[in-house]
């Protein structure tokens, strides 16, 4: 608004200038003018409308004339309304001299505010007095309806909309009981087809290659199954479900041998992989570093590569979940003396012909 009434107060000022070198027989005849292009406009009906910078621009140039002056003017709008424009410039003017600075509550600290965020989102069954309460119990103090104000703003819904527990919440949840299993295939160089059959802890991310066949059978998948209970009996794992597809592969008797062990089976949804993701995750990094690049020759060589790829995954690659340590090897100390990073001795080791790499210290 302030640009466009510069804009028009510079016009004005070039229109005024123009009207100096005019005689008063001139001045007359284009009031006439006008005021006839007025009656027109005022016939072809519809009430105008203005702007705020409209009614400033008429406001400042009528108010000196008096009231019955105003009345006997042709105008679009009545004297009324233009001395009201004047009143409201003089109060919106006056109004703009007294405001305080601060009007109101003083603003909610940036930190306040993300941890109010943290805590709703965190916790799903809290609602904004559960959340008022938990920063009481910090040392911060804050208003319910501030609380309920901050949430609404970022778009976070009540409680009884958003307590539903999701499936990456429970996965989180549950890490160190949930186990995934899981057959993808493979083609050897003559084009046979292979079917393996793998499965990872989600807590540890270890995983476990169970066999590789040509023709999965009810019995095979059977027998499968109780070498992964012996090896889970064996590493002391806490694993009391497994996630696995719809896949007709795993038949009854294969869920009962897992639930004589205490193993709850959980079904993931009709194309659903994300359900099943981490397992997805692992077979997808399978193919890309070592079937992608491997010729397998037949079922031997491939079972042979994901032995070697099995030991490699768990005892050195390194897992973001983890904090970049592997499934069965912790981190190191971090390297603080100067002289050690300034001398660093790393020998590689090759797997499988140099597909797969190791990095050590140098003896």
């Amino acid at each position: 608004m302030l640009l466009r009434l510069t804009y028009l107060a510079v016009t004005n000022t070039f229109a005024l200038l123009r009207l100096l070198p005019m005689n008063d027989r001139e001045k007359e005849v284009e009031i006439l003018a006008l005021r006839h292009q007025l009656l027109i406009l005022q016939r072809q009906g519809g009430k105008p409308a203005f702007t705020d910078t409209d009614h400033v621009i008429l406001a400042g140039l009528l108010h000196h004339l008096p009231r019955e002056r105003l009345r006997r003017l042709l105008l679009l709008a009545r004297p009324d309304t233009i001395l009201r424009w004047h009143r409201d410039l003089l109060r919106r003017r006056h109004a703009a001299t007294c405001v305080p600075k601060h009007r109101g509550r003083p603003p909610t600290v940036r930190s306040i505010r993300a941890l109010v965020l943290r805590l709703a989102r965190e916790n799903s069954s809290w609602g904004y007095r559960r959340i008022q309460g938990e920063l009481a119990a910090l040392g911060v103090k804050i208003a319910a309806s501030t609380v309920w104000e901050i949430l609404k703003e970022h778009g976070i819904p009540p409680v009884p909309e958003r307590q539903g527990t999701t499936w990456a919440a429970f996965l989180c949840g549950q890490a160190k009981a949930l186990l995934a299993c899981d057959f993808f295939e493979t083609r050897t160089l003559t084009g046979a087809r292979l079917y393996v059959f793998a499965a990872i802890e989600h807590a540890t991310r270890r995983i476990r290659i169970l066999g590789v066949t040509t023709h999965p059978t009810t019995q095979w998948a059977v027998q499968l199954g109780r070498n992964l209970v012996m090896d889970l009996e064996d590493a002391s794992s806490g694993s009391r479900f497994l996630i696995r597809d719809r896949d007709s592969k795993f038949t009854q008797s294969f869920d009962t041998v897992l639930a004589d062990a205490g193993i709850t089976v959980a079904t993931s949804g009709i194309r659903m992989w994300r359900m099943n993701s981490i397992m997805e995750r692992w077979i997808q990094t399978c193919r890309r570093e070592l079937l992608a690049r491997t010729l397998i020759w037949n079922q031997r060589h491939l079972l042979h590569a994901l032995r070697e790829f099995e030991s490699f995954y768990n005892g050195h690659r390194p897992h973001r979940a983890l904090n970049q340590a592997a499934p069965l090897r912790p981190l190191p100390e971090p390297i603080s003396e100067p002289g050690v990073i300034a001398n660093l001795q790393i020998r590689r080791r090759d797997r499988l012909g140099g597909t797969l790499h190791e990095y050590q210290y140098a003896a």
